[in-house]
């Protein structure tokens, strides 16, 4: 029997993937999953390995160019007033030419930055003009990062099934407490034996390593790939026979669960940058012969796990017939409510085991929030996450000067860390009421 021209099997960009159409792509098949996983886990951890150099080096780089310590606060903060300049249009951009495009392009300037900013720092002998030069390094730092995680939501949004996005985010995301592992230890090595210069020669370095080998490793081979097979892959290959639509922000920004989304972030960030950024200082006031590499390493260790967890709870949550919304309020019910809670207990605490365990599981409950909100974007705007991301990360970032200089000015007048805790964890029970109430894990636009 003669086959008919219905009969002959033709390519075409739009699948079916567990009885789901998936428009203008195709999903990463397991061993591109895990490839890419890896990749930009590691992508991850150099980003925030870079990020957490300066913090790490500013005392000995304050010492060197006779900083005061508003000098060195105006550095460091240097950093969020770039990094949030670039969220939207970071996700804007991996929406429309794919986020692998983008990705590479954004690792490679903030490598060079990060390598040349020991170089920077000595253009100049006059010591205002030298600290303008490296509060400009530290913006453009944060513009060039600022495309990184827009441009992964984009791509993991496009290229991962809705029942394991939770867990390859969260496993890709828990790079970032790695990368700051990275640093305190590789990088205070080098900076102890070396100079404060080195570990940024090295991670800068890295850096650039890791976009080379993202480029032409995985990049080139995978859209090599589909263009063979005439498929569209979805983030870098637009069919142009085809409308591109953009983003319906009138309808975006008259939802309430959209604005829950940005409130919660911003109040997650807001408890996660304070303790970042004082942590240190919190266990050298009240602890002082405590060893710095105890407590400046323990929190972070306990999060990649816990990080890697929740995305694995949440996604056999989802596949066992859990509403998307159950999950993502029950996650950041842990992430929110387990950082409020252990702030309020730490400031009962007398002693340094006790105070450690606290501030190590107010950190641990902070990696819940990468299957709760982080991932959220995905589920409301899936042909738009890059966009909506960036806008809910742009506001997550004014927690990095606004909310950790708010926290050193009330221990500045107050003398009390209690008071900062205290401050940061109802900012946290506020999050989390807005989100539980509006949140939803279902499409909006």
């Amino acid at each position: 029997m003669a086959k008919t021209e219905d009969d002959v099997y033709k390519p075409d960009i739009t699948i079916s993937i567990k009885d789901k159409k998936v428009p203008g792509g195709v999903f990463w098949n397991r061993q591109e999953k895990r490839q890419w996983a890896m990749a930009l886990f590691a992508g991850t951890s150099m980003l925030y390995a870079s990020r957490t150099i300066m913090p790490m080096a500013v005392v000995a780089v304050s010492e060197e160019m006779s900083w005061d310590k508003t000098e060195s606060g105006t550095v460091l903060s240097a950093f969020f007033w770039g990094y949030t300049m670039t969220q939207f249009l970071g996700g804007y951009l991996s929406d429309r030419i794919g986020g692998d495009i983008v990705l590479p392009i954004a690792a490679c300037l903030w490598s060079l930055i990060t390598f040349w900013t020991p170089q920077v720092a000595y253009l100049s002998t006059d010591k205002h003009m030298s600290l303008y030069i490296v509060v400009l390094s530290r913006v453009l730092l944060g513009v060039c990062q600022g495309f990184h995680y827009p441009g992964m939501t984009s791509l993991i949004s496009r290229k991962v099934v809705e029942q394991e996005r939770s867990l390859t985010y969260s496993f890709i995301a828990s790079g970032s407490h790695f990368g700051t592992l990275l640093t305190g230890s590789v990088g205070s090595l080098l900076l102890d034996r070396y100079g404060w210069q080195m570990p940024f020669y090295f991670i800068g370095l890295c850096g650039l390593g890791w976009m080379l080998m993202m480029r032409y490793c995985l990049v080139n081979h995978h859209r090599k790939k589909y263009i063979n097979l005439h498929l569209h892959d979805g983030s870098g290959y637009p069919d142009k026979t085809k409308e591109v639509h953009g983003v319906p922000w009138i309808t975006l920004f008259t939802k309430a669960a959209f604005w829950s989304l940005i409130v919660g972030h911003f109040c997650e960030n807001n408890a996660f940058y304070i303790l970042l950024s004082w942590l240190p200082t919190y266990f050298h006031e009240n602890f002082p012969t405590a060893k710095g590499w105890v407590f400046n390493v323990v929190p972070w260790v306990v999060t990649i796990p816990s990080s890697i967890f929740s995305g694995y709870l949440a996604d056999k949550m989802i596949s066992s017939g859990y509403s998307v919304t159950f999950v993502r309020k029950l996650m950041q019910f842990i992430a929110l409510g387990g950082t409020a809670l252990f702030l309020v207990i730490i400031t009962y605490t007398t002693s340094y085991e006790a105070a450690l365990t606290c501030m190590a599981l107010s950190v641990c409950c902070c990696g819940f929030h990468n299957s709760g909100i982080l991932v959220n974007p995905q589920d409301i705007a899936p042909k738009h996450a890059g966009s909506v991301f960036g806008i809910m990360n742009m506001a997550g970032a004014i927690p990095g000067f606004i909310g950790v200089y708010m926290a050193g000015h009330i221990l500045e007048v107050t003398k009390s860390w209690s008071a900062v805790f205290n401050q940061t964890a109802l900012v946290c029970i506020f999050g989390l009421i807005v989100y539980t109430l509006f949140g939803t894990g279902k499409k909006i636009i």
